[in-house]
């Protein structure tokens, strides 16, 4: 657009030319579900080398150095692998240079309705996919809904209602994969297939949209090759290289970026709940599985456990735990049916690296779950009682892993109890207990990554507390900062805060006491891990037969007085402003960090005081 006026200045003609260059007409892009979308930010060619580009998705800008799904590539490109519903919205570039600025913004619509055909073979179990639009679930207050899933076509007379299950029940074949009437994700899984399977399938939303559509097709299955491990029955490869110094900081960041990731899947099925999990007793409950997964089980474990096929993960793993133990304690431990013949191997090396013991399991339901709670018990100070409800009688394999963290404030809160006004994230507000101090010394520093104000509390054992606190109780603020909480994201968070000088500041936090339960099977199935269980290659582990994963959990609990931080948690899985005052009375994150080993320890998410 030109403006161009003529006035004049000392009986001088004077001309005044008003120039605005911009790209700002919005483009509309629909994308399929599952796709790659690379956006331009401008779609003219030329050289726009040393100019400013900037990107932001719903007025929020996305990091240069953002990792995930969503990712900057040479400045100019912003690039969405595996597109989904979650992915739609506005995208705004803009280009800086030379006193000029250029626009392009994109509203991107993602086609999740889909209709296809899907030939399997009798016996086998598959995924019918099914995705519906992020508004109809990001509510705190929405009501819990699955999405509903017919067979038969439109108008047919026989077409019905399916009924898909929660968890994993003899004589169901159809259950949800992610088991959340909030998810997203609405896939369901249907198990060892039949003929009489075969026939069109429907997804549709609460509303009655159509969100996808199946025509199944049963074929009669190829003659099956017997379970076989030749080839994979070897123990774990040694350690190359066992000095090198390069593994503990791969380690470091692979441990950081699995965190990051299972948050990011944790916060889509609980947007607006309390939140806690310990990352390294997951981990190291996972890596001891991986001792005896072989072929692409071993490649899938490795990719979500983000270490790399020669990474002396085992070593590191033993080395971590050492370098922990004036502050965090971490117990592993093995139960095994005593009719299988456990591999020799995987058990000489569960000591070697994990201090596993394997040991048999006993008779009765009633005695093995007794015996599997009170090791937990045992190893999280009475904190954690019950883990396991029950102990089927085809569980042969059950693995464990249990951390146990104690920590005192290095400077210390008042001793006279306190109430304040925490506000809860719908607005209401609540009288809660409360830690308080006039004048606490501390780091605290605005950090623009995460878009929050953040305050470092050391503890002894060389670990940290930090606390994010975005910038009002809102649910869209909270979600504003987990959207930042990538790897990079957190480790400048970290140094800078390190880096910072501490100041005399007011603080107020609520007292704590969480205590939650995550059902792990659907989290393990977002980490690229189904294959556990459906056809695992655990022939490292166990050569006579498949195991399949049957179940997984973990439960993690945090205290926060006026002495400090406790936490715990327990895995298993199963086969078969002014900165003068800080006050953290609002929904806050938190993040349990080692300094020594440079980990997290546990992470959590504080939406109503406890």
């Amino acid at each position: 657009m030109e403006i161009l006026a003529m006035t004049h200045l000392g009986g001088l003609p004077w001309l005044l030319l008003l120039l605005f260059l911009q790209v700002s007409s919005a483009l509309h892009v629909w994308v399929v579900h599952g796709s790659t979308l690379i956006l331009p930010c401008l779609p003219v060619q030329r050289d726009f080398t040393g100019a400013v580009v900037t990107w932001k998705y719903k007025g929020v800008t996305v990091p240069a150095e953002s990792s995930g799904s969503v990712t900057i590539k040479d400045d100019f490109y912003l690039s969405i692998s595996h597109v989904t519903a979650a992915n739609e919205g506005e995208y705004v570039c803009t280009l800086e240079e030379n006193n000029m600025e250029w626009m392009k913004t994109y509203t991107v619509k993602v086609d999740v309705s889909t209709g296809y055909t899907l030939k399997a073979y009798e016996g086998s179990t598959i995924d019918l996919p099914c995705h519906r639009r992020p508004s109809s679930s990001s509510s705190s207050n929405q009501t819990e809904t699955y999405a509903r899933w017919l067979k038969g076509k439109p108008g047919d007379a026989e077409r019905r209602q399916l009924v898909p299950v929660e968890l994993p029940t003899p004589g169901e074949r159809l259950l949800w994969l992610y088991a959340d009437p909030l998810d997203d994700d609405q896939t369901v899984t249907l198990k060892e297939l039949v003929a009489e399977d075969g026939g069109v399938y429907h997804c549709e939303s609460a509303e009655g949209e159509n969100l996808n559509t199946i025509q199944l097709i049963v074929a009669v299955a190829p003659t099956v090759r017997p379970h076989s491990c030749s080839g994979f029955t070897t123990a774990w490869e040694s350690c190359q290289d066992e000095s090198s110094r390069s593994w503990a900081p791969m380690l470091e960041e692979s441990m950081a970026d699995f965190s990051q990731t299972l948050y990011s899947y944790l916060r889509q099925s609980q947007p607006s709940k309390n939140l806690l999990y310990s990352p390294i007793s997951i981990s190291m409950v996972l890596s001891h599985l991986l001792l005896g997964a072989r072929g692409d089980t071993r490649r899938d474990m490795e990719a979500a456990l983000r270490v790399g096929h020669d990474s002396c993960i085992h070593l590191q793993m033993k080395r971590l735990r050492e370098r922990l133990l004036d502050s965090l304690q971490i117990a592993s431990q093995i139960y095994y049916n005593p009719h299988m013949n456990l591999s020799e191997a995987f058990a000489d090396q569960s000591v070697q690296f994990y201090d596993a013991e394997p040991s048999r399991l006993l008779d009765t339901d009633q005695a093995n779950t007794a015996m599997i709670n009170g090791w937990v018990a045992e190893k999280t100070g009475n904190k954690i009682t019950q883990l396991v409800q029950s102990v089927p009688a085809h569980t042969q394999l059950i693995l464990l892993n249990a951390v146990s963290f104690k920590g005192q404030w290095m400077v210390k809160f008042d001793s006279k109890a306190k109430k304040a006004q925490f506000t809860k994230l719908n607005g209401d507000v609540v009288m809660a207990p409360a830690l308080y101090s006039s004048t606490y010394a501390l780091p605290i520093a605005y950090v623009p990554e995460v878009m929050a104000k953040v305050v470092k509390l050391s503890l002894t054992g060389d670990s940290s507390l930090y606390i994010l606190l975005p910038r009002t109780h809102t649910l869209a603020d909270l979600q504003q900062v987990e959207d930042r909480l990538t790897d990079t994201a957190v480790r400048h968070m970290i140094a800078q805060l390190t880096a910072a000088t501490p100041q005399t500041v007011e603080v107020t936090l609520p007292k704590l006491k969480l205590d939650v339960q995550l059902e792990m099977n659907s989290l393990l199935r977002k980490l690229g891990l189904s294959s556990l269980f459906d056809e695992p290659n655990l022939c490292g582990l166990f050569s006579e037969d498949r195991l399949s994963l049957s179940d997984s959990r973990h439960r993690a609990f945090l205290t926060l007085d006026e002495e400090g931080v406790e936490a715990g948690a327990a895995t298993s899985i199963s086969f078969s402003r002014s900165l003068a005052s800080f006050s953290a009375l609002r929904p806050f994150i938190l993040l349990l960090w080692s300094d020594r080993a440079n980990v997290p320890l546990f992470v959590g998410r504080v939406t109503e005081p406890e």
